[in-house]
Protein backbone atom coordinates (compact mmCIF):
# COMPACT_ATOMS: atom_id res chain seq x y z
CA UNK A 1 0.00 0.00 0.00
CA UNK A 2 1.25 3.68 -0.72
CA UNK A 3 2.17 5.58 1.84
CA UNK A 4 0.55 9.35 1.72
CA UNK A 5 3.13 12.09 0.84
CA UNK A 6 3.81 14.19 3.81
CA UNK A 7 1.58 17.49 3.62
CA UNK A 8 4.10 20.55 2.36
CA UNK A 9 5.63 22.94 4.73
CA UNK A 10 6.16 26.53 3.99
CA UNK A 11 9.95 26.02 4.33
CA UNK A 12 10.17 23.58 2.37
CA UNK A 13 10.88 25.16 -1.23
CA UNK A 14 11.94 28.66 -0.78
CA UNK A 15 12.62 30.94 -4.08
CA UNK A 16 14.66 33.52 -3.13
CA UNK A 17 14.50 36.16 -5.89
CA UNK A 18 17.31 39.25 -6.52
CA UNK A 19 15.03 41.44 -6.71
CA UNK A 20 17.04 44.88 -8.56
CA UNK A 21 18.83 41.79 -10.71
CA UNK A 22 15.34 41.09 -12.16
CA UNK A 23 13.94 44.18 -12.36
CA UNK A 24 16.75 45.45 -14.12
CA UNK A 25 16.60 42.31 -16.95
CA UNK A 26 12.78 43.31 -17.43
CA UNK A 27 13.79 47.27 -17.41
CA UNK A 28 16.06 47.04 -20.32
CA UNK A 29 14.43 44.20 -22.34
CA UNK A 30 10.54 45.24 -22.46
CA UNK A 31 10.10 48.43 -24.29
CA UNK A 32 6.62 48.47 -23.21
CA UNK A 33 4.16 51.81 -22.38
CA UNK A 34 0.70 52.17 -21.29
CA UNK A 35 -1.80 54.65 -22.78
CA UNK A 36 -0.55 57.51 -21.28
CA UNK A 37 2.79 57.12 -22.88
CA UNK A 38 4.47 56.32 -19.34
CA UNK A 39 7.21 53.40 -19.49
CA UNK A 40 6.18 50.30 -17.37
CA UNK A 41 8.37 47.36 -18.80
CA UNK A 42 10.41 47.02 -15.49
CA UNK A 43 7.26 46.78 -13.69
CA UNK A 44 5.11 44.79 -15.53
CA UNK A 45 8.15 42.64 -16.72
CA UNK A 46 8.65 41.83 -13.53
CA UNK A 47 5.01 41.02 -12.14
CA UNK A 48 5.22 38.46 -15.30
CA UNK A 49 8.47 37.40 -14.67
CA UNK A 50 7.85 36.55 -11.14
CA UNK A 51 4.56 34.71 -11.65
CA UNK A 52 5.92 32.68 -14.20
CA UNK A 53 9.41 31.88 -11.85
CA UNK A 54 6.57 30.29 -9.16
CA UNK A 55 4.39 28.27 -11.56
CA UNK A 56 7.62 27.00 -12.69
CA UNK A 57 9.69 26.11 -9.96
CA UNK A 58 6.44 25.95 -7.39
CA UNK A 59 7.91 26.87 -4.49
CA UNK A 60 6.21 26.80 -0.62
CA UNK A 61 7.58 30.26 0.46
CA UNK A 62 8.81 33.39 -1.93
CA UNK A 63 11.47 36.01 -0.55
CA UNK A 64 11.63 38.94 -2.69
CA UNK A 65 15.49 40.75 -1.69
CA UNK A 66 16.49 44.35 -2.46
CA UNK A 67 19.87 46.66 -1.86
CA UNK A 68 19.85 48.29 1.28
CA UNK A 69 20.48 52.21 1.18
CA UNK A 70 23.77 52.55 1.20
CA UNK A 71 24.28 48.87 1.00
CA UNK A 72 28.07 49.03 -1.18
CA UNK A 73 29.45 51.16 1.63
CA UNK A 74 31.13 48.00 3.21
CA UNK A 75 32.81 46.51 -0.06
CA UNK A 76 33.57 50.00 -1.00
CA UNK A 77 35.67 50.47 2.11
CA UNK A 78 37.69 47.38 1.49
CA UNK A 79 37.86 48.46 -2.38
CA UNK A 80 37.06 52.12 -3.14
CA UNK A 81 36.55 50.88 -6.79
CA UNK A 82 33.98 48.44 -6.10
CA UNK A 83 30.93 49.27 -8.74
CA UNK A 84 32.49 52.64 -9.43
CA UNK A 85 31.15 53.58 -13.01
CA UNK A 86 28.02 51.49 -12.61
CA UNK A 87 24.52 53.25 -14.03
CA UNK A 88 26.80 55.88 -15.98
CA UNK A 89 25.44 55.20 -19.59
CA UNK A 90 22.02 54.59 -20.54
CA UNK A 91 20.42 50.79 -20.52
CA UNK A 92 18.61 51.37 -23.57
CA UNK A 93 18.16 52.97 -26.37
CA UNK A 94 14.10 53.44 -26.66
CA UNK A 95 13.04 56.90 -27.87
CA UNK A 96 10.26 57.11 -24.89
CA UNK A 97 13.20 58.35 -22.69
CA UNK A 98 14.91 61.74 -23.81
CA UNK A 99 17.92 61.83 -21.29
CA UNK A 100 20.11 59.57 -18.94
CA UNK A 101 18.24 61.69 -16.49
CA UNK A 102 14.85 60.65 -18.01
CA UNK A 103 15.63 56.79 -17.88
CA UNK A 104 16.86 56.82 -14.15
CA UNK A 105 13.88 58.53 -13.17
CA UNK A 106 11.65 55.65 -14.73
CA UNK A 107 13.85 53.40 -13.06
CA UNK A 108 13.09 54.66 -9.61
CA UNK A 109 9.22 54.97 -10.31
CA UNK A 110 8.99 51.83 -11.27
CA UNK A 111 10.56 50.45 -8.17
CA UNK A 112 8.84 52.37 -5.96
CA UNK A 113 5.77 50.85 -7.47
CA UNK A 114 6.83 47.66 -7.35
CA UNK A 115 7.38 47.66 -3.57
CA UNK A 116 3.49 48.85 -3.28
CA UNK A 117 2.67 45.72 -5.42
CA UNK A 118 4.66 43.50 -3.56
CA UNK A 119 2.97 44.05 -0.61
CA UNK A 120 -0.37 43.02 -1.93
CA UNK A 121 1.11 39.37 -2.61
CA UNK A 122 2.03 36.52 -0.43
CA UNK A 123 6.29 37.14 -0.80
CA UNK A 124 8.36 38.17 1.94
CA UNK A 125 10.08 41.69 0.68
CA UNK A 126 13.42 42.36 2.41
CA UNK A 127 15.81 44.97 2.57
CA UNK A 128 18.28 45.97 5.17
CA UNK A 129 19.94 49.48 5.43
CA UNK A 130 23.43 49.42 4.47
CA UNK A 131 23.36 45.80 3.16
CA UNK A 132 23.55 44.63 -0.45
CA UNK A 133 20.67 42.10 -1.44
CA UNK A 134 23.74 39.39 -1.74
CA UNK A 135 24.50 38.91 1.64
CA UNK A 136 20.90 38.65 2.47
CA UNK A 137 20.13 35.82 -0.13
CA UNK A 138 23.13 34.21 0.87
CA UNK A 139 22.37 34.04 4.75
CA UNK A 140 18.91 33.35 4.03
CA UNK A 141 20.09 30.57 1.60
CA UNK A 142 22.30 29.21 4.66
CA UNK A 143 19.76 29.75 7.31
CA UNK A 144 16.96 28.27 5.75
CA UNK A 145 18.38 24.35 5.41
CA UNK A 146 19.82 24.91 8.66
CA UNK A 147 16.50 25.66 10.41
CA UNK A 148 14.21 23.77 8.30
CA UNK A 149 16.05 21.50 5.92
CA UNK A 150 14.85 23.86 2.97
CA UNK A 151 15.77 23.27 -0.76
CA UNK A 152 16.43 26.85 -1.82
CA UNK A 153 16.46 28.13 -5.25
CA UNK A 154 17.84 31.64 -5.69
CA UNK A 155 16.85 33.33 -8.97
CA UNK A 156 19.53 35.59 -10.09
CA UNK A 157 21.93 36.52 -13.22
CA UNK A 158 24.48 37.12 -11.11
CA UNK A 159 27.37 34.62 -11.06
CA UNK A 160 28.52 35.28 -7.43
CA UNK A 161 25.81 33.63 -6.27
CA UNK A 162 27.33 30.18 -7.82
CA UNK A 163 29.66 29.95 -4.64
CA UNK A 164 26.75 28.97 -2.88
CA UNK A 165 25.20 26.29 -4.63
CA UNK A 166 25.31 23.11 -2.87
CA UNK A 167 22.80 20.03 -2.16
CA UNK A 168 20.30 22.52 -0.66
CA UNK A 169 20.96 25.40 -3.13
CA UNK A 170 20.11 25.54 -6.63
CA UNK A 171 21.14 28.68 -8.50
CA UNK A 172 18.80 30.14 -11.41
CA UNK A 173 19.56 32.25 -14.27
CA UNK A 174 17.22 34.24 -16.26
CA UNK A 175 19.20 35.07 -18.99
CA UNK A 176 20.32 31.16 -19.61
CA UNK A 177 17.16 29.51 -18.48
CA UNK A 178 19.45 27.18 -16.74
CA UNK A 179 18.93 25.64 -12.89
CA UNK A 180 22.98 25.05 -11.17
CA UNK A 181 23.28 22.34 -9.24
CA UNK A 182 26.95 21.19 -8.24
CA UNK A 183 27.26 19.33 -11.66
CA UNK A 184 26.54 22.08 -13.34
CA UNK A 185 29.27 24.42 -11.92
CA UNK A 186 31.87 21.39 -12.53
CA UNK A 187 30.69 21.00 -16.48
CA UNK A 188 30.70 24.75 -16.79
CA UNK A 189 33.73 26.42 -14.87
CA UNK A 190 36.10 23.07 -14.32
CA UNK A 191 35.91 23.91 -10.38
CA UNK A 192 33.96 22.32 -7.64
CA UNK A 193 30.88 24.69 -6.65
CA UNK A 194 32.97 25.40 -2.93
CA UNK A 195 35.90 26.70 -4.79
CA UNK A 196 34.22 29.09 -7.30
CA UNK A 197 34.97 31.56 -5.22
CA UNK A 198 38.66 31.33 -5.78
CA UNK A 199 38.42 30.79 -9.28
CA UNK A 200 36.24 34.36 -9.25
CA UNK A 201 39.03 35.70 -6.91
CA UNK A 202 42.22 35.15 -9.36
CA UNK A 203 39.56 36.46 -12.45
CA UNK A 204 38.27 39.11 -10.85
CA UNK A 205 34.72 41.04 -11.83
CA UNK A 206 34.86 43.75 -14.18
CA UNK A 207 31.28 44.72 -13.73
CA UNK A 208 32.20 45.44 -10.36
CA UNK A 209 35.29 46.74 -11.07
CA UNK A 210 36.97 44.07 -8.98
CA UNK A 211 40.73 43.51 -11.19
CA UNK A 212 41.74 39.44 -11.54
CA UNK A 213 45.34 38.44 -11.68
CA UNK A 214 46.62 39.56 -14.80
CA UNK A 215 47.33 37.00 -17.80
CA UNK A 216 44.86 34.46 -16.35
CA UNK A 217 41.39 33.63 -18.19
CA UNK A 218 38.57 31.12 -17.72
CA UNK A 219 40.64 28.16 -19.34
CA UNK A 220 43.87 29.12 -17.76
CA UNK A 221 42.57 29.10 -14.23
CA UNK A 222 41.72 25.22 -14.33
CA UNK A 223 44.61 24.39 -15.97
CA UNK A 224 46.69 25.91 -13.56
CA UNK A 225 44.89 25.32 -10.70
CA UNK A 226 43.30 21.58 -10.70
CA UNK A 227 43.31 21.44 -6.95
CA UNK A 228 39.80 23.24 -8.03
CA UNK A 229 38.34 20.47 -9.51
CA UNK A 230 39.77 18.09 -6.83
CA UNK A 231 39.13 19.17 -2.75
CA UNK A 232 38.13 22.01 -1.75
CA UNK A 233 40.60 24.79 -1.62
CA UNK A 234 40.75 28.11 0.90
CA UNK A 235 42.18 31.48 0.25
CA UNK A 236 45.62 29.98 2.43
CA UNK A 237 45.88 27.22 0.82
CA UNK A 238 45.56 28.88 -2.76
CA UNK A 239 48.67 30.78 -1.23
CA UNK A 240 50.42 28.11 -0.49
CA UNK A 241 49.93 26.09 -3.98
CA UNK A 242 51.30 29.52 -5.48
CA UNK A 243 54.17 29.76 -2.97
CA UNK A 244 55.57 25.94 -3.96
CA UNK A 245 55.02 27.00 -7.79
CA UNK A 246 56.30 30.22 -8.02
CA UNK A 247 58.88 29.36 -10.12
CA UNK A 248 57.02 27.76 -12.42
CA UNK A 249 55.27 30.49 -14.19
CA UNK A 250 54.48 33.92 -13.84
CA UNK A 251 51.02 33.24 -12.38
CA UNK A 252 51.87 32.00 -9.52
CA UNK A 253 54.51 34.82 -8.81
CA UNK A 254 51.57 37.53 -9.39
CA UNK A 255 49.63 35.28 -6.96
CA UNK A 256 51.52 35.36 -4.23
CA UNK A 257 53.30 39.02 -4.73
CA UNK A 258 49.43 40.39 -4.67
CA UNK A 259 48.31 38.25 -1.62
CA UNK A 260 47.22 41.46 -0.04
CA UNK A 261 45.03 42.62 -3.09
CA UNK A 262 43.25 39.32 -3.76
CA UNK A 263 42.94 39.16 0.05
CA UNK A 264 40.77 41.94 -0.12
CA UNK A 265 39.04 40.93 -3.28
CA UNK A 266 38.15 37.52 -1.65
CA UNK A 267 36.40 39.29 1.39
CA UNK A 268 34.44 41.51 -1.01
CA UNK A 269 32.94 38.48 -2.58
CA UNK A 270 33.02 35.60 -0.27
CA UNK A 271 29.30 34.79 0.18
CA UNK A 272 29.79 32.29 2.49
CA UNK A 273 30.67 34.89 5.21
CA UNK A 274 27.64 37.46 4.69
CA UNK A 275 28.76 41.11 5.23
CA UNK A 276 25.69 41.38 7.92
CA UNK A 277 25.76 42.20 11.72
CA UNK A 278 24.00 40.45 14.42
CA UNK A 279 21.37 42.69 14.69
CA UNK A 280 20.86 42.08 10.96
CA UNK A 281 20.53 38.32 11.24
CA UNK A 282 18.57 38.23 14.21
CA UNK A 283 15.91 40.23 11.77
CA UNK A 284 16.26 37.89 9.06
CA UNK A 285 15.55 34.91 11.58
CA UNK A 286 12.73 36.58 13.09
CA UNK A 287 11.63 37.01 9.23
CA UNK A 288 11.55 33.43 8.22
CA UNK A 289 9.86 32.18 11.49
CA UNK A 290 7.27 34.99 10.08
CA UNK A 291 3.65 33.93 8.71
CA UNK A 292 3.48 34.74 4.46
CA UNK A 293 1.49 37.81 3.63
CA UNK A 294 -1.87 37.17 2.47
CA UNK A 295 -2.90 37.87 -1.31
CA UNK A 296 -4.76 41.33 -1.37
CA UNK A 297 -6.46 40.87 -4.84
CA UNK A 298 -8.64 43.99 -4.51
CA UNK A 299 -5.61 46.13 -4.03
CA UNK A 300 -3.22 44.36 -6.24
CA UNK A 301 -5.93 45.20 -9.11
CA UNK A 302 -6.71 48.61 -7.89
CA UNK A 303 -2.48 49.14 -8.87
CA UNK A 304 -2.48 47.44 -11.96
CA UNK A 305 -5.55 49.47 -13.14
CA UNK A 306 -4.14 52.80 -12.10
CA UNK A 307 -1.05 51.95 -13.98
CA UNK A 308 -2.57 50.82 -17.53
CA UNK A 309 -0.99 47.72 -17.30
CA UNK A 310 -4.02 45.82 -19.45
CA UNK A 311 -2.69 43.57 -21.66
CA UNK A 312 0.98 42.45 -19.77
CA UNK A 313 -0.87 39.63 -18.16
CA UNK A 314 -4.24 37.63 -19.32
CA UNK A 315 -6.95 37.61 -17.03
CA UNK A 316 -5.21 39.07 -14.10
CA UNK A 317 -7.95 38.43 -11.66
CA UNK A 318 -7.45 34.71 -12.60
CA UNK A 319 -3.92 34.04 -13.17
CA UNK A 320 -3.08 36.25 -9.24
CA UNK A 321 -5.56 33.51 -7.82
CA UNK A 322 -4.14 30.47 -9.61
CA UNK A 323 -0.46 31.63 -9.47
CA UNK A 324 -0.58 32.59 -5.77
CA UNK A 325 -3.39 31.56 -3.74
CA UNK A 326 -2.18 27.74 -2.99
CA UNK A 327 1.22 29.51 -1.35
CA UNK A 328 -0.91 30.93 1.39
CA UNK A 329 -2.09 27.07 1.57
CA UNK A 330 0.77 26.09 3.23
CA UNK A 331 1.45 24.99 7.00
CA UNK A 332 4.16 25.44 9.25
Amino acid sequence: MDQEQPEPKIHDRVLLIDGLNLFFRNFAMMNFVNEQGVHIGGLGGFIRSLNALIKQIQPTSVYVVFDGVGSSNNRKNLLPEYKSGRNLSRVTNWDVFESLEDEHDSKVDQIVRLIHYLKCLPVKTLSLDKVEADDIIAYLSKALPKKHDSQVFIVSNDKDFVQLVDKNVILYRPAEKEYYTPKTVQDKFGVLAENFIIYKTLLGDQSDKVPGIKGLGEKGVAKKFPELFQHRVTFDDLIDICAKKHKEHVIYSRVVMEEERLRNTFKIMDLENPLIDNNDEEFLDFMIEESTPSLNLEAFLLLYNEDGLGKLIKNPEFTLNDVYKVINSFSK
